[in-house]
């Protein structure tokens, strides 16, 4: 209670509050004379030492890793006291925001045929490519990232980073990746059969692109074991990110 009346003196006053609250106001006055108590003064050293451990985190390190740093600082006290004094504070690990959700097989929509027919190995380059999306973990929140892999290689060829899942999200890797190989000769482009991402549209396509930008398609293909060889890529170009 007193630590309230103490909150709120500065917009009414403390007789008011006391009287609200059925408090005594000289016993208000007396607890304010109190010198504090000795876990009081245990709470300033460990508060002070818990900003110290939360701004060498970069302010990431919630209650738990900030229980566990003040252990090896032979600084040894209860979860739920050191959530106390991070709320007095005003101090928080990092909420990392709700993940979308994964990649989903829409009911009733015709897929496009298997051209691949897991044969993962092809002779040369530029003849079957691969693609996926995958999340990122970033300081602000998490990013959608399209990945385009050529599975001779096993190289990533194009990839695109984006807030959100609209269409320029897949067709940016998709252009980066034929820009950057201009294929002559006939190209698989094989993403998964899930309903997330523009995939659909723009990949599961049989493309016949020369260098001078005309363009053929035929049916493509999704799956499984092209996901994952993608789905890898696309983690191996999110930690390259990250670093």
């Amino acid at each position: 209670m007193h630590r309230f009346i103490c909150a709120k003196r500065a917009n009414y006053s403390v007789t008011t509050l006391c009287r609200v609250l059925d408090v005594s106001r000289a016993g208000f006055y007396a607890a304010q004379r109190r010198p504090p108590c000795e876990r009081a003064l245990a709470d300033r050293v460990i508060a002070a030492a818990i900003r110290e451990i939360h701004a060498d985190s970069r302010q990431t390190y919630g209650a738990p890793r900030v229980q566990a740093m003040l252990a090896r600082r032979e600084i040894h006290v209860g979860r739920k006291r050191v959530a106390r004094l991070m709320r007095q504070e005003g101090i928080s690990g990092l909420i990392r925001r709700k993940r979308g959700p994964p990649t989903v097989r829409i009911p009733g929509i015709a897929t496009a045929p298997d051209l691949v027919r897991r044969e993962w190995n092809p002779i040369e380059p530029n003849r079957l490519w691969v693609a996926d999306i995958t999340y990122c973990g970033s300081w602000e929140g998490w990013l959608y990232l399209a990945a385009v892999l050529d599975c001779y290689s096993r190289k990533v060829i194009g990839w695109s980073l984006r807030e959100d899942l609209g269409a320029e999200l897949v067709t940016d890797a998709i252009e980066m990746a034929v820009a950057r190989r201009r294929p002559e000769d006939r190209l698989v482009h094989h993403s998964d059969r899930g309903g997330q991402g523009e995939f659909k549209w723009s990949s599961q396509h049989s493309i016949e692109r020369s260098c001078d930008g005309q363009e053929g398609s035929g049916l493509g293909a999704g799956g499984a074991a092209g996901d994952a060889l993608a789905g890898t890529a696309a983690g191996w170009s999110a930690r390259a990110s990250a670093a």
